[in-house]
């Protein structure tokens, strides 16, 4: 991918992940969100777990709830099986992604098809602005085969899930643009694969946030001549000036996910599971649940 007269971003910020559990005890590396103050707005969390023990994983994510936001989970192995209080069920297997707006509130549970082999993914939260937290919850299955994978000029595949990637002259559109209207945070959201010493560059609009976490491998973000190494399993959080970013494999290759997003600017209280742009908003979402509103 060559993205001509382009100014590349540079890595301003390095945040390692962390061990981590959540649901009945899913063991994972938490990076963004790991602290409150670790956000990147309008990205409030980024999860990856894997691993191939069945103790890591099996308890699954029980019924619980959500208000105020939108998760997106893509599933890289295993399979897992999402129900929700609508009456909806999805199974995710690999490759698949499920992106739910939990808006105004969505209860469901998250559980393990399988009880042995490798479960490997990410889950990661992207904020909703505050004129669409309330609005009714939805969910999206996007099966392996709707999401395009294409090969780069220098080795290697890029998979598009949201956003538009450019290779070569071609625009490749990820499934969450062909769905119709776009978000409001207009993510980009890319699995990039590459060889050792590949390198890949990618467009960013002005003003979007953006980030890359290498979960295979070490990559480098190359900007001005000055580039700067990221480990794996650790956010890189890209700074504000430049149009694009340009990462390289390090010796053994990289795997790695590029996010990028539109900032809301809005105030952010978070507890637990809910996301409101106020404390009153929390209270309110807390009662909610507890007199079963919450998804009315």
């Amino acid at each position: 991918m060559n993205v001509k007269n382009s100014v590349t971003r540079p890595l301003a910020r390095v945040i390692p992940s962390i061990s981590a559990s959540d649901g009945a005890g899913v063991k994972l590396r938490r990076s963004l969100g790991s602290t409150q103050n670790l956000r990147l707005d309008p990205f409030l969390m980024l999860d990856e777990f894997g691993t191939e023990n069945p103790d890591d994983y099996i308890a699954g994510f029980p019924p619980h709830p959500h208000r105020g936001f939108e998760t997106v989970t893509y599933m890289i192995d295993g399979r897992m099986q999402h129900r929700d209080h609508l009456g909806n069920v999805g199974d995710l297997g690999p490759g698949g992604v499920q992106w739910m707006s939990a808006g105004r509130g969505v209860i469901h549970s998250e559980m393990p098809q399988q009880d042995r082999g490798r479960m490997r993914g990410f889950q990661l939260w992207i904020n909703l602005p505050a004129a669409e937290k309330m609005k009714p919850a939805s969910y999206r299955d996007i099966r392996p085969e709707e999401i395009p994978v294409a090969p780069l000029p220098g080795g290697g595949t890029v998979k598009v899930i949201a956003g538009s990637a450019e290779v070569g002259d071609a625009r490749i559109d990820g499934p969450i643009n062909r769905a119709g209207a776009r978000l409001t945070t207009d993510p980009l959201y890319l699995d990039v694969t590459l060889p050792a010493g590949a390198v890949f560059e990618q467009a960013l609009p002005a003003g979007h946030n953006g980030f890359v976490y290498a979960y295979e491998g070490e990559i480098t973000v190359v900007a001005a001549d000055e580039p700067r190494e990221l480990p794996t399993q650790a956010v890189g959080i890209l700074g504000m000036a430049g149009d694009a970013v340009r990462v390289r494999a390090g010796a053994a290759g990289a795997r790695f996910i590029l996010l990028a997003a539109k900032p809301l600017g809005e105030p952010v209280v978070q507890y637990g599971p809910f996301v409101m742009n106020t404390r009153a908003e929390i209270e309110a979402a807390i009662g909610d649940y507890q007199s079963g509103r919450l998804t009315g």
